[in-house]
């Protein structure tokens, strides 16, 4: 199991296990000799008894770190399905923050950095109201990236629907 330290906000590793785990799998990213997470991953991989997380020499627990990172992303329960589902499939996902998404979707067995993501996914609540004004939004930076557009659509009971949006040109 990984050992990963919280400082702050950054969860970190040095640890060989986590260099072999980027390599294989791509989670987190290499940054000043560690490999640092990003707050879906590691709740992700401690959801999966692959991490352990202590700050302060103390081990935090999956409660304690939905908490921490709460206070940082009101979002990041809601994200959390989909990116398990997606990971789970063999997808490799990391943030989107700059194109004002949710995340990046990489194709199975695509290395971050050696190809373009896919996809720009954004996480919804099927709850939640989504205005047409949001969505042609989130459309046209996808759009403009070219990428892809995902919605997925997070029920009650944290299964995830996708919907794929495309232009096309009749």
């Amino acid at each position: 199991m990984i050992q990963a330290y919280m400082s702050g906000d950054k969860i970190t590793s040095n640890q060989a296990s986590a260099f072999s785990l980027h390599e294989k799998s791509h989670f987190g990213e290499k940054k000043s000799g560690k490999i640092e997470y990003s707050p879906v991953e590691a709740l992700f991989l401690l959801k999966e008894e692959k991490i352990q997380i202590t700050q302060n020499k103390k081990l935090i627990s999956e409660e304690q770190l939905i908490k921490k990172l709460k206070s940082k992303d009101k979002r990041i329960e809601l994200k959390l399905p989909a990116f398990s589902d997606l990971r789970k499939k063999g997808y490799v996902l990391k943030t989107a923050l700059k194109f004002g998404a949710d995340f990046r979707v990489y194709e199975k067995g695509i290395k971050p950095g050696e190809d373009h993501a896919l996809w720009l996914m954004q996480c919804v609540k099927e709850s939640a109201t989504f205005t047409w004004q949001d969505f042609a939004a989130k459309n046209r930076v996808a759009h403009s990236a070219r990428k892809n557009l995902v919605i997925a659509i997070i029920d009650d009971e944290d299964d995830v629907t996708y919907y794929k949006v495309e232009w096309m040109k009749p």
